[in-house]
Parts: C-alpha cells; structure tokens; sequence
C-alpha cells in the first residue's frame, strides 16, 4: 500500500495570492495570515504575488489567469462574503466556489478556497484570526501541502513506483 502525504517543508515554492478588497476588514486579516505561514514556511517574499480585486466575484478570473501563467505553483483565494437580506449572497458563493474549483482543474495546480461565507460579520472576524484560527493562514499551509503532494504523486509516478490501476465495473448494476 502506497500512502502519500504531502509535506508542509517546501522546496522551492512559487505563491499567488488573489484578495478581495470587499470586506477588507476582514481578507486583511486573511491575507496576514496566509503571509505569516508562508514566511514561516521559509517561503522567499520575492516568491510570492498578491493580486488585489474589487470583490469576491472577480476572484476566480484572476485566479484562473494566474494558475494558467505556470509562474506559480499554488494560487491561493481569499475573501469575505458575508450574508445579508438579498439572495446576491447565494449566487455569489455559488459562482466563486466553482470558479475557484475550475481554475485549479483546468490549470493542475493548488488553488486553494479561503473565501469566508458567512452569516455576519462576527463569524467572519473568528475566521480572520480570533476564536476559530485564522484561515488564511490554513490556506497557505494546505498550499504548501498540496504542492509537495503533487511532487511526490509526480515523482513516484515517473519512477513507475506507483501503478494505478483504472476501475473498471464489470458487470451494471441491477436492481
């Protein structure tokens, strides 16, 4: 049995940041964090970009262009949408998160989800680096991870250390 973990040591590690200038209060704080791990992860200023957009909206098209560059090894998205009496909240979810999760397939890499969707404004604050951790923060940490695991399933699959085997159904399923 194979189990591949990635590391949180990073090798040499290329950074964007995407950050929503909506709710700055709030990916101020996120964005903080995010620095904070990857400097502790001795990650070299002049590895990391950070690309600042109006609102949580646009986050995936700068997102989607910086992981399509191949300057980056990780791309991670941070913002704040917090609920208020309109359905606007929902769509806007709705959109980021998918458009986050397609930049990441169509490019293969880490672009990871560190956009608060919130109730109001006090769980926000708990995510930004209060009671809840701050997870910006988290988002580094697991980019880091994620790049390293991608290295790792890469290197084991060039040494054909790894086989994976398809699957296959052999018969349908029948009621």
């Amino acid at each position: 049995m194979y189990i591949l973990e990635g590391k949180l040591v990073p090798k040499k590690i290329r950074v964007g940041i995407v950050a929503s200038r909506f709710n700055e209060f709030i990916t101020s704080r996120l964005l903080s964090g995010a620095l904070d791990c990857l400097r502790r992860h001795e990650v070299p200023e002049d590895d990391i970009t950070v690309a600042w957009v109006p609102g949580a909206f646009e986050i995936p098209l700068i997102a989607s262009r910086m992981a399509a560059s191949r300057r980056y090894d990780a791309v991670i998205c941070l913002g704040a949408v917090i609920r208020g009496s309109t359905s606007h909240y929902d769509y806007v979810c709705s959109e980021v998160s998918k458009g986050i999760a397609q930049a990441s397939l169509a490019a293969k890499i880490p672009v990871m989800f560190g956009v608060l969707t919130t109730e109001n404004i006090e769980q926000a604050i708990e995510r930004a680096g209060t009671k809840a951790g701050n997870k910006g923060y988290d988002c580094a940490a697991g980019a880091i991870e994620m790049v390293n695991l991608i290295h790792e399933l890469d290197k084991r699959t060039a040494d054909n250390s790894l086989s994976v085997t398809p699957f296959v159904q052999e018969e349908p399923c029948r009621p």
